[in-house]
């Protein structure tokens, strides 16, 4: 009998969305998805992401649920690239549980690389192998089914979801891991971490408590919560260049993939 690997599973693509034209202008785009390689389970206006994610995996079946903004393009050859880290962490941790293609490794260093639009450049270092994080940017966000891991459907809003699904893995003796897996974040401009970020971020505070600080891509989850404040202010005071960098989210995202050197990501 032939022992079935994760890299023989299939893929799904679930999104939860509110607007349907970001939707088809760019993860729909997405030559996997568009040429039927790999299909979409989407959630229409629910009321937090942990809700939308936890429907998405009771209405499927895939092995591999890619979790995906709407505002993600993934380049050609993106699902065969996938198979292949996959094959790579299998290599070095059977026992895997998530992947992404943005994470915060547990020295704080960025692993990528992504193109955030936001931002009008890549992000991230290239790591050479998978690397272990505690937290992830949810824009893409890989969850291997048989893990048994679920989002908290008690964390409010749309953050730290990310941050929140690392560090369930890790309780429960599962690990997280980053691998080079490029795409196109074509996000607006973020000027500010409004109510709603407060909201989850005491949530977090309360829930990991015993587990904090936590850093994750935008600010550290500290028990004082300090860090919230410090990020506000580095907020304000980096307005103006942060406006100055955003490059405009109405370009066709397989443009921005192939100024980055993406547009064909099958692996040699």
């Amino acid at each position: 009998m032939i022992k079935k690997t994760t890299s023989d599973h299939d893929f799904i693509v679930a999104v939860a969305t509110n607007n349907d034209t970001i939707l088809n202008d760019n993860l729909l785009r997405s030559p996997m998805i568009k040429d039927g390689i790999v299909g979409t389970e989407i959630v229409r206006d629910a009321p937090s992401a942990s809700i939308a994610y936890n429907t998405a995996l009771d209405n499927t079946t895939a092995s591999i649920v890619i979790f995906a903004h709407h505002d993600v393009y993934f380049p050609h050859g993106w699902d065969e690239l996938l198979r292949q880290r996959i094959a790579e962490v299998d290599a070095i941790d059977p026992n895997w549980a998530v992947l992404g293609a943005f994470g915060i490794g547990l020295t704080g260093a960025e692993y990528g690389p992504v193109w955030s639009t936001s931002l009008g450049r890549i992000v991230g270092s290239v790591p050479e192998t998978p690397q272990p994080v505690q937290s992830y940017d949810e824009l893409v966000i890989i969850l291997r089914r048989d893990s048994g891991l679920r989002f908290d459907p008690g964390l409010p809003n749309f953050h730290l979801y990310g941050t929140d699904i690392v560090a369930s893995a890790r309780q429960a003796n599962r690990a997280a891991y980053a691998a080079a897996l490029p795409l196109v974040h074509n996000d607006g401009y973020h000027d500010q971490l409004g109510d709603d970020y407060s909201e989850a971020y005491g949530f977090m505070q309360r829930k990991w408590r015993d587990a904090l600080p936590l850093r994750t891509p935008i600010t550290k989850i500290s028990r004082h919560g300090l860090h919230l404040y410090k990020s506000r202010l580095g907020n304000i005071r980096s307005r103006k260049w942060r406006q100055a960098m955003a490059q405009p989210t109405d370009a066709d995202p397989a443009r921005y993939a192939a100024l980055c050197g993406w547009n064909n990501l099958v692996p040699v």
